[in-house]
């Protein structure tokens, strides 16, 4: 599950700014240069901290398989785990963003995933494993 759910995010959901079961959403990867911060706003503010290499592509990975429900009391986004084949590439963190512009914000944060230490992969497959309980849950 996330480990920093972006304030500009939560202001956006209680607006009604997010469609969250069918906006595009991106998943980026970034370094261990990052710090995270909850007050970053928008993938711009995040960028300079891109992961690169083969098989990587600026701006990550479209998610697949998107999904924002109610099962009890909690509410959660899902996606299929995203993946960069045939890569080269060391990442700390991954970031997870609309596609879209709200309120002059362009692609807007949502939230942050802390791999605990740098994970790399040379010349095989490099995916983001979401929790089984989804990417963002609200309880």
């Amino acid at each position: 599950m996330a480990n920093c759910i972006y304030a500009a995010f939560k202001e956006g959901l209680g607006n009604g700014a997010f469609a969250l079961g069918s906006d595009t959403l991106k998943c980026a990867l970034l370094t261990g240069s990052h710090t995270p911060n909850a007050a970053h706003a928008v993938f711009a503010d995040v960028a300079g901290h891109e992961a690169s290499g083969t098989g990587y592509v600026s701006g990550g990975a479209t998610l697949a398989g998107v999904s924002w429900g109610v099962s009890g009391a909690s509410a959660a986004l899902d996606a299929a785990d995203p993946s960069w084949p045939m890569a080269t590439v060391t990442a700390r963190y991954a970031v997870v963003y609309a596609a879209k512009t709200i309120g002059g914000r362009v692609n807007p944060l949502i939230c942050l995933l802390d791999f605990s230490a740098d994970k790399g992969v040379s010349g095989g497959t490099f995916s983001v494993v979401f929790d089984a309980a989804g990417i963002l849950v609200l309880e």
